[in-house]
């Protein structure tokens, strides 16, 4: 803990908040940072006067925040360190959480929680619970931030915080961090471990000197950037909130080219305006567009596949037969010669040029198996902006899958952002996906056995990360969806019947990942599309299994004496 110049009554709060924790394998280091004011040194003598496990030092000049930080972390002596600011406060079981956590992960180096706020009259708002960790959305927004615990070993090797970073530096740290251990080395606690003060006044760096923080960001994220070799990339102001951030990925020269799969049959209005949007409004310069012809009939449509065969872009290659989604698109597949294959449904709208690009080169990064575009309906409501397991309900159970988002307007930023920050899925919708070619094969396409026409999306994704790929969603690639206006909905007795078979198919197949939803917080409610509140939540409580049993005291990771773990606040 970092103090300087901390109100007395702010201060003995966030000290009495440690030391009411749960958990009481814990030391408080405190770094006093030259505080004008004679009433810091004097409450952090009292405090550790009153509790041995609280220790401070008073720095001679004033290191600011980072060095504060440093110098509070070279008194730790834990195996952990969670770093927590002067005026915030830890919920009783923070601490516990922590533990827990590190006694369940032992390869784990970073574990953070989800967190609060906490107004001038200690009234809590603004829960943010957060996703498990998202590379992708870390790049648009600190997302990780409090409360975080970092090993203290982790700590020495990145040396700490970076000065020069002030008012972003816990994002430059948890970015460097990410660098050095990977992704599967973090670990997140669905559990809000935090209060953050939150005055309306600007008590704090963060909010008086917004435009600070904003480029520090800015700059850690370029170097992160750089040091995982993705230099090239661009960070530009996120043009729905340019307090966070946007990465514009770089495409390679010459582009690739794009293979556009576009399943249809009649209905020549969606199919003229998707072709349109595709050949005359899109600004990528290397696309094949393969029209899979699933026996179009009507001769307005006719008409207008002859006139598009006259474009030497455009394929159209017959697929009769009952519709199978899975199948079309496997058929047109097998066609392609694009390194990139784009599945598009033929109700897609055109509405930027450049959504085919985004699309392009996140689809070209290493680590990316599949993206998705955000999709709105005519109405300007959103269609999809991304994809979640489990979602709604199934034969009295959980379901299968849902879109994030639905209905909410065009226009909102969503819950901290998330219909505007590109980010993680574990699924993205077919309506609008794109992949390497290679991947598409790896996988072995779409399953056309068992999921002719519904989730085979979600399952292609799943199987995609199933490779150790990742799936990320994109809004900066905007298009309109008229959903099933070609294919009607699945109403009918006979396209139900097909639908429950396909639904207990992904049950059976998937059923444990549909549950476990890691970019879904167990907070929240898997009944809708926006984000509200689960009651009760769904995880279980870490301590009831103890109920009536001796207290769970975590021992150390390799600790040779078998003692608790230490963390450090």
């Amino acid at each position: 803990m970092p103090a300087y110049d901390t109100p007395a009554p702010l201060l003995r709060q966030a000290i009495a908040s440690v030391r009411a924790q749960l958990y009481p394998h814990w030391e408080l280091c405190v770094a006093d940072d030259a505080s004008p004011a004679p009433h810091v040194a004097a409450i952090l003598t009292e405090a550790a006067a009153a509790d041995p496990r609280i220790t401070w030092r008073r720095l001679p000049r004033n290191h600011h925040i980072a060095g504060a930080t440093n110098a509070a972390i070279a008194l730790a002596k834990g195996e952990w360190v969670a770093l927590m600011d002067h005026d915030d406060l830890l919920p009783e079981r923070a601490l516990y959480e922590i533990a827990v956590a590190a006694a369940a992960h032992p390869q784990a180096e970073v574990i953070y929680g989800d967190e609060d706020k906490v107004d001038g009259a200690g009234r809590r708002h603004t829960p943010y619970f957060k996703p498990d960790f998202d590379p992708d959305l870390l790049l648009g927004q600190n997302f990780v931030c409090h409360l975080a615990a970092y090993r203290r070993t982790l700590l020495q090797r990145l040396g700490g915080k970076r000065e020069g970073f002030e008012g972003s530096q816990d994002h430059d740290l948890i970015l460097r961090a990410a660098a050095a251990v990977g992704r599967d080395r973090i670990v997140h606690v669905p559990a809000i471990l935090y209060h953050w003060r939150h005055l309306e006044a600007g008590g704090s760096f963060s909010q008086g000197q917004l435009a600070a923080c904003v480029a520090a960001s800015r700059r850690a994220v370029r170097d992160h950037l750089a040091s995982i070799g993705a230099g090239a990339a661009q960070v530009v102001a996120n043009p729905a909130e340019p307090n966070w951030s946007r990465v514009i990925w770089p495409l390679p020269t010459p582009v690739p080219r794009v293979s556009i799969i576009v399943p249809t049959r009649d209905r020549a209005d969606l199919l003229e305006r998707c072709a349109r949007g595709i050949l005359a409004e899109t600004d990528y310069p290397e696309i094949e567009l393969i029209i899979a012809d699933n026996d179009t009939a009507e001769p307005a449509a006719l008409a207008l596949l002859a006139r598009l065969r006259q474009d030497p872009r455009v394929r159209v290659l017959p697929c009769p037969g009952p519709f199978n989604y899975a199948a079309i698109n496997n058929a047109a597949a097998a066609q392609a010669t694009g390194e990139v294959l784009l599945l598009l449904n033929n109700d897609i709208e055109v509405l930027e040029a450049g959504w085919l690009r985004e699309l392009v080169a996140q689809a070209l990064r290493p680590d990316v198996g599949a993206v998705g575009a955000k999709l709105l309906y005519p109405d300007g409501t959103i269609q999809h902006a991304g994809v979640l397991l489990g979602m709604g309900r199934f034969r009295d159970g959980p379901g299968v899958a849902g879109h994030f988002g639905l209905h909410a307007a065009g226009s909102e930023i969503g819950p901290f952002g998330q219909y505007v920050l590109s980010r993680e899925f574990a699924a993205v919708t077919a309506a609008c996906l794109a992949m390497r070619r290679s991947v598409f094969e790896a996988v072995g396409g779409l399953d056309a056995r068992n999921l002719a026409v519904a989730f085979n999306d979600v399952d292609l994704c799943l199987r995609v990360r199933e490779l150790g790929l990742r799936v990320v969603w994109t809004p900066f690639a905007l298009l309109k969806h008229h959903e099933s206006a070609s294919r009607g909905l699945d109403t009918d007795p006979a396209k139900a019947e097909r639908f429950n078979a396909e639904a207990d198919y992904m049950r059976r197949r998937w059923g444990p990942v549909l549950d476990q939803d890691p970019f879904l917080n167990a907070n929240l409610s898997r009944e809708g599309h926006l984000a509200a509140i689960a009651l009760p939540p769904r995880r279980p409580k870490p301590w009831a299994a103890h109920l009536g049993g001796e207290w769970p005291v975590p021992e150390a990771h390799n600790d040779p004496d078998d003692r608790p773990l230490r963390a450090s606040a």
